[in-house]
């Protein structure tokens, strides 16, 4: 018996529906589960990330932030690879413009800081300011002109009218505080927030305020991340009082 038009509706409104029961499962737009956000971030803000990563993870228990640190050409570098990763935090605005292609929104300055004098542990050699730093025999470690702290610190340098013959040109700043660290250099420019991670085995001379640059550090969602919205969601919580008391500055330990 030829098929009705009533039974060839009933026939599509059956198959409408066994197509639709699969959206009822773990996919389909409902609730996605517990995400793990990759954040590919500029070492010198591990200690604060790694404080951070408890107090957002205890605000969001649906997400947890991986990160992994390095210089921020280096992120960017890991980019141009293809490595996965959801959010990219830099130390300077070159280096998001760099990373322009792989952004999915706007960078935003979530965080300021400046740069200072890392000196072995008692300030052995007795530098006291950024002229000493030209001074012969002395062993100094500056960021390479490619890397955001290498950019801030030679126009600290042409501020002071200082023209300093470095020992060594790093691809980070966390590589600069390594060296003056293992008493490879004598004193090197890093940034405070570096000086976090080094204890008793180095102390700070402070660069005077008008000498001084304010370096902001930007964050930006990615557009191969698999968790766009979280990762917008960090962004934005990157800029909210609650973070600002996990991205303030620690306290200079000068000589």
């Amino acid at each position: 018996m030829p098929d009705s038009p009533r039974r060839r509706r009933l026939r599509a409104a059956a198959l409408l529906a066994a197509l639709a029961l699969p959206c009822l499962g773990a996919g389909c737009g409902g609730p996605s589960g517990p995400v793990t956000l990759t954040v590919l971030a500029t070492s010198s803000l591990t200690e604060v990330f790694g404080e951070m990563g408890t107090a957002y993870h205890q605000e969001h228990p649906d997400t947890r932030l991986r990160f992994v640190f390095g210089g921020s050409t280096e992120m960017v570098d890991r980019l141009s690879d293809h490595a996965p990763g959801d959010v990219l935090v830099a130390a300077d605005r070159a280096s998001m413009q760099d990373a322009a292609d792989y952004l999915a929104g706007r960078p935003r300055v979530v965080t300021h800081d400046t740069l200072t004098i890392a000196v072995g542990p008692g300030n052995p050699r007795r530098i006291r300011g950024l002229s000493d730093l030209r001074r012969p025999g002395l062993a100094v470690a500056i960021g390479a002109g490619s890397v955001p702290v290498g950019r801030y610190t030679r126009q600290v340098l042409a501020k002071a009218e200082v023209t300093v013959q470095p020992n060594s040109e790093e691809i980070s700043a966390r590589a600069v505080l390594d060296r003056v660290r293992a008493g490879e250099a004598d004193a090197g420019i890093v940034y405070i927030t570096d000086l976090r991670s080094a204890g008793v085995a180095a102390s700070s001379v402070p660069i005077p305020a008008d000498l001084n640059i304010t370096a902001a550090f930007y964050a930006a969602p990615l557009q191969d991340s698999d968790h766009r919205d979280p990762a917008n969601t960090f962004v934005s919580w990157l800029l909210t009082p609650v973070s600002y008391t996990h991205l303030t500055l620690p306290t200079k330990r000068r000589v």
